[in-house]
């Protein structure tokens, strides 16, 4: 931890120029089809690298913290259908770049580990938050989700589509698919919980889990 403060706080604005350029360099080297998912500005791209490094150091001083806010931040990412595999040719490239930026192997490790362990936190929590009714929700199209949740039981349809949960993390779909645009989905999505269904012992009726999700 002391390693890698010390290489941060030493880092001149040139120095750090530097890393938010070279970061997107090498990693679109050895990912070109990243740059279809990072068509920001370059305000915004420098911003994330940014924070890209004020992670690595906070993953020392707050793991708990940290492994909370980077769970949340993988179910959004489970909203943006960002590939996994792009997460390790950006770990590779940021880890490069700050090999050519010191000779402290130390400094260097401990970069390596924390940016590793963000980027497996972000994997394992995109592939468990990656449904098939969020992948759906992406696609924007009502015959994908009435596909997606027809496998669902009667009995827990409702909250495959008002909760998605990883770790101490969770997310509404139903209200993503609002966030984010997929209008066509979010009405189905409103058709499908005020669908009223039926067993032999029970009505299935989505009001209450809807209204107790978003009051």
């Amino acid at each position: 931890e002391k390693a890698l403060e010390r290489l941060i706080m030493s880092l001149t604005e040139d120095a750090v120029n530097y890393l938010r350029r070279e970061v997107y360099k090498r990693f679109f080297a050895l990912a070109p089809a990243g740059q279809d998912y990072f068509k920001q500005s370059t305000t915004r791209l420098y911003w994330i690298a940014d924070k890209i490094v004020e992670m690595t150091i906070e993953m020392y001083r707050q793991p708990r913290k940290m492994v909370e806010d980077i769970s949340a931040l993988g179910l959004r990412h489970v909203g943006y259908a960002i590939p996994t595999e792009f997460f390790a040719p950006f770990v590779s490239g940021a880890v490069e770049v700050v090999r050519t930026m010191t000779t402290d192997e130390t400094a260097e490790d401990a970069f390596r580990w924390s940016l590793t362990l963000i980027s497996k936190t972000l994997v394992r929590t995109i592939l468990e938050g990656s449904t098939i009714v969020m992948k759906a929700i992406n696609t924007n199209q009502q015959k994908a989700l009435v596909k997606a949740i027809s496998v669902s039981p009667r009995g827990k349809r409702s909250m495959e589509l008002l909760n998605i949960t990883v770790g101490t993390q969770s997310i509404s779909p139903f209200y993503w698919a609002i966030e984010s645009g997929s209008l066509v989905t979010a009405q189905a999505m409103i058709d499908d919980l005020l669908t009223i269904r039926a067993d032999r012992e029970n009505y299935y009726y989505g009001y209450d889990d809807l209204f107790t999700r978003h009051p």
